[in-house]
């Protein structure tokens, strides 16, 4: 059985984004532990593109969902874009915060109503995972903005990691 966030088409982005990790906190875990000794030989050979494997099994269904109640989380491709979990583009990311063994990288989504292409908002999507070997040492998690444009996103993450870094 699939399991798959549960989303309507009225919902706000932070109501996406509770609604979102309800759905990673059941899956993320097991997900990680049916797949580990797979990534952890893929990433003797790829290193942190096994995260991407990772992630291109647990957030499809977060997109899924997302589409079905009506929202667009995909932006337009371009010719060099690197996707992983669907919809995550390495263009829209950062990593630049912890250690080499406890990573963060964040990447966004800009999420629109597919009726009238009107932004919500964005979402957050944060896989905190190890340089030295393959370790997600938490769940990975989402965050919601109500800004849509790349500079007030950026400030937005730097805004949410200095606060959590400081917890």
């Amino acid at each position: 059985m699939t399991v798959k966030p549960v989303l309507r088409s009225d919902m706000t982005i932070e109501e996406i984004c509770e609604a979102g990790n309800q759905y990673i906190g059941s899956v993320w875990k097991n997900r990680y532990n049916a797949m580990y000794d797979e990534l952890t030989i893929a990433f003797q050979e790829i290193e942190d593109a096994a995260y991407g494997l990772y992630l291109d099994q647990l957030m499809p269904a977060l997109f899924d969902s997302l589409e079905a109640a009506g929202f667009e989380a995909a932006e337009p491709m371009k010719e060099n874009d690197f996707v992983i979990g669907r919809c995550l583009l390495f263009r829209n990311s950062l990593e630049r915060w912890g250690t080499e063994e406890n990573r963060s990288r964040m990447f966004w989504n800009v999420i629109r109503r597919k009726n009238n292409r009107q932004p919500i908002g964005t979402l957050l999507t944060e896989i905190p995972h190890s340089h030295l070997k393959f370790d997600i040492p938490r769940a990975p998690e989402l965050y919601s903005l109500i800004e849509h444009e790349r500079e007030q996103i950026a400030i937005g993450i730097r805004r949410i990691k200095e606060a959590t870094l400081l917890t």
